[in-house]
């Protein structure tokens, strides 16, 4: 009893610290939209650096990894790959989204698709699949934080309560200090987090004798995790390309590009998140000694905090799992602002009262929050599933986005019809290979949906632009302009 009351009071600290950085990025705040959903376009490169990496590693990292290390062997290992693919992402199409909203202001996703297309009806799609898929997401978080509570607590106190817990304090140190509040704390949470993964894993492993012992013991009691299954190729190819994509198309990393003071952080960005790929290693390492110390572990998400409680000193243990929570508190926190930027600039701003207040729509966006959080909440009671399983459900739903984006970016030709009967058809396709068992053809059955309808999207992208009325001269010629000037920037 008495150590599980100093986990959680070890736990409650690091969840109170951002409630101090909300009420300092408060005072420092400006009642208007541009300063609380993209901090008044001024983030510099550590905060930058930091909110992308913590926004990027999540419940799904952090806690997912292990599960996926323990369940499927090397599966997991596609990790290292897409968090290049990631930093590529940022580079290459970051930076292009970074220079566009600088020049024309733009605050949501919406805003990208209504200029580059001349579209009000395509950025309206855009927005509604950001926020349906970007909630199962968000539901990942709360779920995670919810279960590291719960294991840490030794049961006092329950997965509903500790999701609400996680939920309350999310909403009041971002209803308070919007978009810096967020960067703030998510320099603090990377930091935990890199360290936590990598220190959490050698520390594990050295209960077996060391990383080389431990997979020996490994190859003996279950070879089958050394290697990768026969047919799984398709599982790696998928999560190599929607994770990344999924994740860097999500309304929270929008908001990243938007907000960056400097363009200059863009082009580090491939080294650095290739770099801190390697706190996998620590997910490796509990997820592969977990199957030796806790064979038989029903809710493979726990893998983590039921073997740190067990086999590590509480506090120690306390330690690493506030990491863990740092990770699900860190993407939450941009993912409920990021949505509440969408609601309250897309939908309540244009819709419902094109005449209000910047201040008035700050407090759109603060209520916004609370309302987002609550679905959240309720999914997460009510909607179960391994988090990596739901996880790339909900970013194969938002990966659908780039392909529209990348058209807008590189191909003059491509159009508003092109990208909205695309972006329709991935969606469709999604849905139909997620819910109607059997419906996934061929070798892309072995969890390739996501990806196919990702295909699928490009294709019809494709042809349906070729066939359609191109984009307006006038305003491919001030996208050309506006491009001649990004060609010209200094770093």
């Amino acid at each position: 009893m008495g150590n599980n009351v100093t986990a959680l009071l070890i736990i409650g600290l690091f969840m109170l610290i951002p409630l101090a950085m909300g009420a300092i990025a408060n005072k420092k705040s400006m009642p208007t939209t541009e300063d609380f959903f993209v901090q008044g376009r001024g983030m510099g490169s550590i905060a930058v650096f930091f909110t992308v990496a913590a926004t990027w590693w999540s419940a799904f990292a952090f806690m997912g990894s292990n599960a996926y290390f323990y369940l499927k062997g090397p599966l997991y290992w596609t990790a290292i790959a897409w968090n290049i693919l990631f930093g590529v992402l940022y580079f290459l199409v970051g930076k292009r989204i970074w220079h566009f909203g600088k020049l024309n202001g733009y605050i949501t996703p919406k805003d990208f698709f209504k200029h580059q297309y001349g579209s009000e009806a395509l950025g309206n799609i855009v927005a509604i699949v950001m926020l349906v898929f970007t909630l199962p997401y968000l539901q990942i978080q709360l779920t995670g934080g919810a279960y590291l509570i719960e294991v840490a607590s030794g049961g006092l106190i329950p997965f509903k309560l500790a999701a609400l817990m996680f939920y309350l304090v999310i909403i009041i140190y971002v209803w308070s200090g919007g978009l810096r509040a967020v960067a703030w704390t998510d320099i603090f949470y990377g930091v935990l987090l890199f360290f936590g993964m990598i220190y959490g894993g050698i520390y594990i492993a050295n209960l077996l004798g060391g990383p080389a012992e431990m997979f020996q013991q490994l190859a003996a009691a279950k070879p089958e995790n050394l290697v990768l299954a026969d047919g799984a190729w398709m599982g790696w190819l998928a999560m190599f390309i929607v994770t990344p994509v999924g994740a860097f198309m999500g309304p929270q990393l929008w908001t990243r590009c938007y907000a960056v003071k400097s363009g200059r952080l863009f082009n580090l960005m491939p080294f650095l998140l290739g770099f801190a790929a390697i706190a996998y290693v620590g997910s490796m390492l509990v997820g592969n000694s977990a199957v030796i110390l806790e064979p038989t572990i029903e809710q493979a998400d726990k893998v983590l905090p039921v073997i740190l409680f067990k086999y590590a000193p509480f506090v120690l243990a306390s330690l690493i799992i506030a990491c863990g929570a740092a990770a699900a508190m860190s993407t939450a926190n941009s993912q409920i602002h990021s949505m509440s930027a969408i609601y309250t600039v897309d939908i309540h701003r244009t819709y419902i009262n094109k005449n209000m207040s910047e201040r008035g729509l700050v407090w759109v966006g603060r209520w916004c929050i609370l309302v987002l959080s609550a679905v959240a909440y309720v999914m997460a009671l009510y909607v179960p599933g391994l988090l990596v399983t739901i996880g790339l459900v909900a970013l194969a739903g938002t990966g659908q986005v780039l392909i529209p984006t990348v058209g807008a970016l590189f191909w003059k030709r491509s159009t508003t019809a092109g990208a909205i009967a695309g972006l329709v058809a991935g969606v469709f396709f999604l849905c139909l290979f997620t819910f109607v068992p059997g419906s996934t053809p061929g070798p892309f059955a072995a969890g390739g949906g996501g990806l196919l309808s990702l295909i699928l999207n490009l294709i019809v992208f494709i042809v349906v632009s070729l066939v359609t009325k191109p984009r307006p001269q006038a305003l491919m010629d001030e996208i050309d302009k506006q491009y001649d000037e990004f060609y010209t920037l200094k770093g």
